[in-house]
């Protein structure tokens, strides 16, 4: 996909914003940390060689947050596209993730050393656990066992304690999590030093998860939606025959009253509850 392509799709939907985050006029939300968070992210998951041109239009067209991950192979066109905007990196909320094959206590902090090279910088705003479930420890991102990836054995808990001491060190700004499930959420909260900043998950109009949402909410968690115009992507079989939630009926008839789209409708529904949307 050709980033001018890739940007469009989010652009159309959302409104210039101002182009520094001291004067950043967008939406945005405070995590536990302190820290603001912008409620729009640019994601750059897949296309990873259309990520130079795409980053540095996204961050012309003033996008601050970009969401990348290590499995996303994204992180050098990130700091490329960045680059070549031109603006400060302080300027700039950038979260990256790490991935299962480095779930390791001793192997979670080189994971970020390697992304934040990749990315050139000397820290991220927001490191995340990409999913509860960890691989074999491996130089690749999906070791093998036969036909099969390998599974490890490494307690998502143990992980996590080693990212506290990333947050402690000053190369990630805030820790969160991504794709945990409510009794992970439970356990996790429950053994943690440093409670998540940051939830990423997905979340839509036709994926509520409401009960969910209200926990997080009381634990003073935020959430960040992905796939926030539902899970569509040709690469899922399961949901492929459903009508497009930016063409659902309610969606586009609350857009014709106030003169949007339905795309709009459903990022505004994320960013009404509190939680950022990464498009």
């Amino acid at each position: 996909m050709q980033a001018s392509s890739r940007l469009s799709q989010v652009t159309r939907h959302i409104p210039q914003q101002s182009r520094t985050m001291s004067s950043y006029s967008g939406t945005t939300f405070a995590l536990s940390t302190g820290a603001k968070i912008p409620g729009i992210g640019f994601g750059t998951w897949q296309d990873k060689e259309a990520q130079e041109d795409a980053v540095y239009e996204a961050i012309k067209a003033g996008y601050r947050h970009i969401d990348t991950a290590r499995v996303y192979g994204t992180e050098p066109g990130v700091a490329a596209g960045v680059k070549k905007a031109g603006v400060p990196r302080e300027e700039l909320f950038i979260t990256t993730k790490l991935w299962n094959n480095a779930h390791h206590p001793e192997d979670v902090e080189k994971q970020l050393d390697v992304s934040l090279k990749a990315l050139n910088t000397d820290y991220v705003d927001l490191y995340l656990m990409h999913w509860p479930s960890p691989f074999a420890r491996s130089d690749s991102l999906f070791p093998k066992e036969g036909d099969k990836t390998k599974t490890g054995d490494t307690d998502y808990v143990e992980t996590w304690h080693a990212m506290e001491k990333l947050q402690e060190k000053g190369k990630a700004k805030a820790i969160g999590v991504s794709n945990f499930s409510k009794a992970e959420m439970e356990r996790l909260v429950s053994k943690a030093n440093i409670k998540p900043a940051a939830h990423q998950m997905e979340m839509h109009p036709y994926l509520v998860q409401k009960s969910f949402a209200d926990w997080h909410k009381q634990q003073g968690i935020h959430i960040t939606h992905y796939s926030p115009f539902g899970n569509q992507n040709e690469i899922y079989s399961r949901g492929k025959d459903m009508g497009k939630l930016n063409d659902d009926p309610v969606l586009v008839e609350i857009g014709r009253k106030h003169g949007k789209s339905g795309a709009q409708v459903a990022l505004a529904w994320g960013l009404a509850k509190g939680h950022t949307v990464i498009p």
